[in-house]
């Protein structure tokens, strides 16, 4: 089981009325990470943000933005997201036509590339990208809105991902978004995750309550 568990609140789930103040609370909270995730209501079902948010958000941030592209087409994009304060940034093969390349110019702008895998996306799509990538991302809901329930037929792929990183011998993130609780959390740790995005968990109960949320998460 891996030692050191990441917890990347989602800030889908903060008050957008005070975006910044959340930030700040939950990385005084205990957060690794930051997780933004950005969605056009074209390759998902909602709209969220875009990089003039981001970079109004980066000054209230310490840690790591770690920037979900849920776009598509998502190329044109990735500079502006990198030059807006995104640390790394995490894209769907289904969100362009040449993934590879997509993540080449991540790396290029000196950023870390990640590649997420929908519920429906299999397991083979990362195995001619691994060389590319810093983090691998196993949706465990179908993207778009948060407050949904775990999909369990994904522990499987969230294994496979676990033995494809272990095989290459890189340090590359393992995350695992989507239905995440205390108890799912145990089940995706257990099958090799080592990151976890939560929005619901940490959010809930307000800022008084972030702390221990975050904790329950990682015990």
């Amino acid at each position: 089981m891996p030692r050191n568990i990441k917890i990347a609140p989602s800030i889908l789930s903060a008050d957008f009325s005070r975006l910044g103040a959340e930030i700040e609370a939950i990385e005084a909270a205990g957060a690794d990470l930051i997780h933004v995730d950005v969605m056009d209501g074209h390759f998902v079902p909602n709209i969220t943000i875009g990089p003039a948010v981001v970079k109004a958000l980066r000054p209230h941030a310490k840690k790591p933005f770690d920037v979900h592209l849920m776009i598509s087409p998502v190329d044109p994009y990735l500079d502006a997201f990198a030059e807006a304060g995104a640390d790394g940034l995490t894209v769907h093969p289904e969100a362009g036509p040449h993934v590879h390349r997509t993540l080449q110019h991540i790396r290029k702008l000196g950023k870390k590339p990640g590649v997420v895998l929908n519920p429906g996306t299999p397991i083979e799509a990362i195995d001619n990208l691994m060389d590319l990538v810093d983090l691998i991302l196993i949706m465990t809901v179908n993207p778009g809105f948060g407050g949904q329930s775990f999909i369990e037929s994904q522990i499987g792929k969230i294994e496979a991902a676990r033995k494809r990183i272990d095989a290459t011998g890189r340090n590359i993130a393992l995350e695992v978004d989507g239905g995440i609780t205390p108890e799912t959390a145990r089940r995706a740790i257990a099958a090799g995750a080592d990151t976890l995005v939560a929005g619901t968990a940490v959010f809930q109960g307000g800022p008084s309550r972030y702390a221990a949320n975050i904790a329950a998460l990682r015990a």
